[in-house]
């Protein structure tokens, strides 16, 4: 299977919900079975005594008696168990599969109430795919040790939902052929064996959704495209060993407990494609070499504390792929960097619950793909640089409320309608002379809705503010109707 096949998958594997993914990734391998596509079975062929012995074991352990009843189980196979022949015309098993993924899959389920993992396992040396969801929940029980010596030719273990307690069995790391590690979705609470270290050939590692705790240990796997420990209660300063895991395409930490800075060597990741570190505990500076992750699409750094840092002026510059920007309530201060309106496929951008001051810039206006920007919660002053269009098109995703003195500048046309521009004032623009400066004078014209979609109590006025009011009408009416008088006079 070519490199970039492999690629995609594993970024499919990585992004599905669990309840549709298939996780189950056979490779092949030298050994002496036929790695050729299998169109039927020879008449004398047969699967290996000491596997079908296995495999009634195996399939009785997870409550599914029935396998039995059928004399050859390669012969006779079911969806979630794959054979390959071997030269000798004699069958070995190489993938299992257990677990109701969707109403499309028909891998044999598990009893919750009495499933386990049977030791008969060790009798399948040629096994290649290991696949159990939501298989134990009944009668939670750990990852056994005794998988740590299944073999050179696993190369895919996914033990994901199950309800798996402990720890992390070290005897993982002797598992030197693996490549997809996935104990997603447990209730595992251990650190992180250092011996994981040892699976160089590892490309994906996901072990969110537990009780995971403790530093993480320094995993440099040259291999490795997707890492997700998020969900955890990890701790400690961010490896700098993962910005040497140069095939890294996905990177997930958030929702963990990470301190100190954001390592630089991250910054060496031409791969990467999504950052997450989210929900930590991370302080600043933001690093200034951000520019070098060339192939970003994604950096979401929201809810870490960097107390007093400043967004670099050119943190950004050079990641033309970014479409999605996210850095909310990280006590951010300063002004926002014209450079982030340089980013051209940027489509959401959240910068709010920050105390950002100053105005947004005018390079804003070359977002042209924005559909969603939060700036709400700052202290940012100024016209707003956003045509009307734009404004449409972001609807409930615009969010301006909350600041010191944002305005809307009137050159773009009224914004009469839009819910985002509750509360936001129409900027105040200087005539050639008083009577022009009268004329296109409004502050404070409120919306009669609020963000939240209550209704605001109308402004009182002033008798002066009342007839600016009310000349401003007249002339908007004898706008309208004059074209309407010319017509009629050419008419008669």
């Amino acid at each position: 299977m070519a490199p970039i096949v492999v690629l995609l998958l594993l970024l499919l594997l990585s992004s599905l919900p669990p309840s549709s993914s298939e996780f189950t990734v056979v490779m092949p391998d030298s050994s002496a079975l036929v790695d050729a596509p299998q169109t039927g079975f020879s008449d004398s062929a047969r699967t290996d005594p000491a596997e079908q012995r296995a495999v009634y074991e195996i399939m009785e352990a997870t409550g599914n008696g029935w396998a039995t009843s059928i004399p050859d189980v390669c012969r006779g196979r079911w969806h979630g168990i794959e054979c390959m022949p071997d030269t000798n015309d004699v069958y070995h098993v190489v993938s299992l599969s257990f677990g109701a993924l969707s109403d499309d899959t028909a891998f044999p389920t598990c009893d919750p109430a009495r499933s386990s993992l049977s030791p008969a396992l060790l009798a399948l040396p040629h096994l290649r795919s290991l696949f159990f969801y939501r298989c134990f929940t009944g009668s939670p029980q750990p990852v056994p040790a005794f998988l740590g010596r299944l073999g050179p030719t696993l190369h895919s273990l996914v033990l994901r939902e199950n309800a798996h307690t402990g720890a992390i069995p070290a005897e993982l790391g002797n598992l030197t052929s693996l490549r997809v590690l996935d104990l997603h979705g447990n209730h595992l609470s251990s650190s992180i064996p250092p011996p994981l270290q040892l699976l160089r050939n590892l490309q994906l590692l996901d072990l969110s959704h537990n009780q995971l705790f403790g530093p993480v240990p320094e995993l440099n796997l040259p291999s490795l495209t997707v890492m997700d420990l998020s969900y955890n209660l990890l701790h400690g300063r961010i490896p700098t060993s993962f910005g040497r895991c140069d095939s890294l395409v996905k990177m997930d930490l958030s929702r963990n407990r990470f301190s100190g800075s954001i390592p630089d060597t991250l910054c060496d990741l031409q791969n990467l494609v999504l950052l997450d570190l989210s929900h930590n505990r991370l302080a600043g500076p933001l690093p200034r070499s951000l520019g070098g992750l060339r192939s970003l699409t994604a950096l979401i750094l929201t809810g870490n504390p960097m107390s007093s840092a400043m967004i670099p002026k050119d943190a950004f510059a050079g990641l033309a792929a970014l479409n999605t920007l996210i850095l909310s309530n990280m006590e951010l201060q300063g002004s926002i960097p014209e450079s982030i309106g340089e980013l051209g496929s940027l489509r959401v951008l959240h910068l709010d619950g920050n105390k950002l001051n100053g105005s947004i810039p005018q390079s804003f206006q070359k977002l042209q793909k924005l559909t969603e920007l939060r700036v709400n919660d700052n202290q940012l002053m100024g016209p707003i640089p956003i045509g009307r269009e734009m404004l449409w098109k972001m609807g409930k995703k615009l969010r301006l409320y909350n600041n010191s003195g944002l305005c809307y500048d009137m050159s773009y046309g009224r914004y009469e309608g839009i819910e985002s521009m509750s509360g936001i004032s129409y900027c105040e623009t200087e005539g050639k002379d008083a009577a022009s400066a009268r004329s296109h004078t409004t502050k404070h014209y409120l919306s009669s809705t609020s963000r939240d979609g209550g209704h605001r109590r109308p402004s009182s006025l002033s008798s002066s503010g009342a007839a600016r009011k009310l000349h401003l009408a007249q002339e908007e009416l004898v706008d309208l109707i004059a074209p309407l008088l010319v017509s009629l006079l050419v008419f008669l």
